[in-house]
């Protein structure tokens, strides 16, 4: 049987063992809260460097939405002063050389009458209302013509249908001979032909002016 002193050693022994334990269970459990400590902070820098990105990557496509916007509209502004000079074809190119390949090609040395962008009522039905792009009138002769900044076949197609439709707006020219004329900046070669099987003259940039492309063939 243990003494008093025996047993108080035992116990003082007992107890500096779970002190020992409790101590490294402690230790144990600081390194663990530290480690978790530490990725929390990990994580936190992490989230921050995200949600930076984040906001960064915004503004960013704020700023770029908004260039893309200036940018549209400088484009269709751009677009517009394209469109507004492509009016102006007419004026500005076709107009000039229509007078000399009349008096070249077809012998109108003096024009009676030249009309541009002539809008006309239609002599039976007064609901009707044409523009014809140029009107140049020779002796016996209508020159016809209708200008287009791209040459497609079914511009040429409407053409058709203007020029069949010409006397009934200009009753007064009855019997002169039409001579139709299709202008455009540059004419395909398909279109070309387009035009030459339909009796229409082909009028695109030739060289440094603008000049007929199939007279020979409709000669």
């Amino acid at each position: 049987m243990l003494t008093t002193e025996e047993r108080v050693e035992t116990l003082e022994t007992v107890l500096q063992r779970f002190i020992i334990q409790t101590d490294s269970s402690i230790q144990g459990l600081s390194r663990q809260i530290d480690r978790i400590s530490k990725e929390v902070d990990r994580v936190s820098k992490e989230v921050d460097r995200l949600t930076h990105n984040i906001q960064r990557q915004s503004e960013e496509l704020a700023l770029y939405r908004e260039e893309a916007r200036i940018e549209r509209i400088e484009m269709n502004k751009r677009w517009g002063e394209i469109a507004n000079k492509m009016g102006t074809l007419v004026e500005d190119m076709v107009a000039p050389n229509i007078k000399g390949i009349a008096k070249t090609y077809f012998a109108c040395n003096d024009l009676e009458d030249f009309m541009l962008r002539r809008q006309k009522r239609h002599s039976k039905d007064r609901s009707k209302r044409k523009e014809f792009d140029i009107i140049a009138l020779c002796d016996d002769k209508v020159i016809l013509n209708e200008t287009k900044s791209t040459a497609r076949k079914s511009y040429v197609d409407e053409f058709i249908v203007t020029i069949k439709e010409f006397f009934d707006y200009f009753p007064e020219y009855e019997g002169k001979r039409i001579i139709p004329i299709f202008a455009s900046l540059y004419i395909s070669d398909d279109v070309i032909t387009y035009l030459t099987d339909r009796e229409i003259y082909a009028m695109a940039i030739k060289e440094d002016t603008m000049d007929l492309l199939n007279f020979q063939a409709l000669s």
